[in-house]
């Protein structure tokens, strides 16, 4: 796998964390596989490679793969323009959160306490959503800068869809971080398109 795949399995994530957050927020439903794929991430720490932390294969991520592909080929028919606002302003917080080094301690020691609890419940657990989405609250939601989520109010209302939105954007946040750790930058999204598509393409038919 290439460097720039590797960047890309991380893009990705971003985007299916902003993808998931758009269908919950329009339908009031997402599967429990994709909500695993993503908490599952908030707890690998010593991954040996990078689709390790998202259960060891990409299925999870392909339709933030086709998201990516829409945001880089520019192409009305294909644009999902809510995930592709969630997923920038998802990169733009964890540029905030990286001069931030109280917080990501905080998040640290919240994460290891999260560990513990998926032992004891399980990764799906409203507990743990609850415990994932009240971090992304003391942390994330500090910052002036904050991801206005579109949608049904009926669903956006609801306690339980909104700590599960909040527990995949702090999941987006992860990957943005990963993506940066691997080398992403936002100016190849605007510089590079075409490379990334070229290495995006094969991802997507796996």
């Amino acid at each position: 796998m290439t460097p720039m795949q590797e960047q890309l399995i991380a893009l990705g994530a971003v985007f299916e964390s902003a993808v998931l957050v758009d269908k919950l927020a329009r339908t009031g439903q997402i599967g429990e596989p994709a909500l695993a794929c993503m908490l599952g991430s908030l707890l690998v720490r010593d991954p040996q490679s990078t689709l390790e932390i998202y259960g060891g294969d990409d299925l999870g991520l392909r339709d933030g793969y086709r998201a990516l592909v829409g945001a880089l080929e520019r192409d009305p028919s294909s644009l999902q323009r809510d995930p592709l606002r969630y997923a920038l302003a998802l990169l733009g917080l964890e540029r905030q959160l990286e001069k931030r080094d109280d917080l990501l301690q905080i998040m640290g020691s919240r994460l290891d306490q999260i560990q513990q609890q998926t032992e004891h419940f399980g990764l799906v657990h409203d507990n743990v959503i609850a415990s994932c989405g009240s971090l992304y609250q003391d942390t994330i939601s500090t910052f002036r800068q904050r991801i206005q989520v579109q949608g049904d109010m009926r669903h956006l209302q609801q306690p339980s869809n909104a700590s599960k939105i909040r527990a995949l954007l702090l999941a987006g946040i992860r990957a943005a971080r990963l993506w940066r750790q691997l080398g992403g930058h936002r100016w190849q999204l605007v510089f590079s398109r075409g490379k990334l598509l070229k290495e995006l393409y094969p991802l997507l038919r796996g």
